[in-house]
């Protein structure tokens, strides 16, 4: 009689566990999207900044710097924070601003201004811990991943229901070289 009850101790006590784990798992990946969305709002409030500082230089950028204040318009009002069409977004904004730090080499008297050189020493940090938030919430959904993947946690993510998830990806453009003639042709 006490068999029976100590394997049902035991199997709950390994359901609860396993429960727990894909609970804990699940929570890191959103504490680690949390945080790369952080760096990612620093990343906006600094845009305007960036274009307003830019903008008295460059006089052939102006389409991009269009293109740049609409893309930080439309992630400021992005209701689903955690959509692939944000993601798109997101990785079309970083290319244009990587292009137009590529472009700030052609404006020497830019380039000596004091409040862009401080402005871009900022926005280096920035970009420094978008990419280490990048990595946190990789690493943290490749965790959830095996979990709902690999036995005998698969069992308890099917009943729950959870799916695995994808991992940022570096977009195609971030892959290439920049061309800045490319960027701001007219």
């Amino acid at each position: 009689m006490i068999i029976p009850i100590i394997i049902v101790v035991v199997v709950v006590f390994l359901l609860v566990g396993l429960y727990n784990s894909l609970i804990s798992r699940r929570n890191q990946v959103d504490l680690t999207f949390g945080n790369m969305d952080v760096m990612l709002k620093r990343r906006y409030d600094m845009i305007p900044n960036l274009v307003e500082v830019v903008k008295q230089y460059m006089t052939f950028e102006g389409d991009t710097l269009k293109r740049i204040t609409e893309l930080r318009s439309r992630l400021t009002d992005q209701s689903d924070m955690n959509s692939p069409a944000r993601m798109k977004v997101e990785n079309e904004l970083t290319g244009l601003l990587s292009g137009l730090h590529v472009a700030v080499e052609n404006y020497p008297e830019l380039k000596s201004n004091e409040r862009f050189a401080q402005l871009q020493s900022t926005w280096t940090d920035v970009e420094d811990q978008i990419a280490s938030s990048r990595r946190s919430y990789n690493a943290a959904v490749v965790s959830y991943n095996n979990a709902v993947e690999m036995f005998p946690t698969n069992v308890m993510a099917s009943w729950m229901r959870y799916l695995p998830m994808e991992v940022l990806a570096i977009a195609e453009p971030e892959r290439e070289n920049v061309s800045a003639k490319e960027l701001f042709k007219n």
